[in-house]
């Protein structure tokens, strides 16, 4: 299943660092309290959940993440996608060898999300792509862009 959560998710941005107003979250997937943070047009900073675990009520896709190949084939469009940015500081991947490691966001860029909605129903998803040859010991790669570049151009 395209957008569902299997074992071999652990592998992929299982966890992300940020700050907000001076205080500062450290928040992994697998906590079915575990939000993002998505910046809004003003500026300001919405807190929405990450993902739908598969013990989690709701009717959209289970995971943390959206491969931007399943979007723009148009596998998402059903839950009326919006491209956010996610002013995270750091994310945590874990390699084929299960080893966590953690890698910062260089200032001016951001790693791109997913709002998909149903009803009342709101979630924040991690957009991935293929990882390049540099970071080939990963299964996926959260879509880091910069503020030059537009949301629908990696960067």
């Amino acid at each position: 299943m395209e957008a569902g959560w299997t074992p071999a998710d652990n592998l992929m941005c299982g966890g992300v660092f940020y700050t907000i107003g001076g205080q500062e979250y450290r928040v992994y997937f697998p906590n079915p309290k575990a939000q993002l943070p998505v910046k809004k047009n003003n500026g300001g900073v919405l807190l929405l959940p990450w993902g739908r675990r598969k013990q989690q009520a709701g009717q959209l896709p289970q995971g943390g993440w959206a491969r931007l190949d399943s979007i723009y084939a148009g596998r998402w469009d059903k839950w009326m996608p919006r491209p956010v940015q996610l002013p995270v500081s750091s994310f945590m991947e874990k390699d084929f060898e299960g080893h966590s490691r953690w890698f910062d966001i260089t200032k001016g860029k951001w790693v791109q999300g997913l709002v998909a909605q149903h009803q009342h129903e709101r979630r924040v998803y991690v957009v991935t792509i293929e990882p390049g040859i540099e970071d080939s010991e990963f299964e996926r790669w959260p879509r880091v862009l910069s503020s030059i570049s537009s949301l629908g151009q990696q960067s």
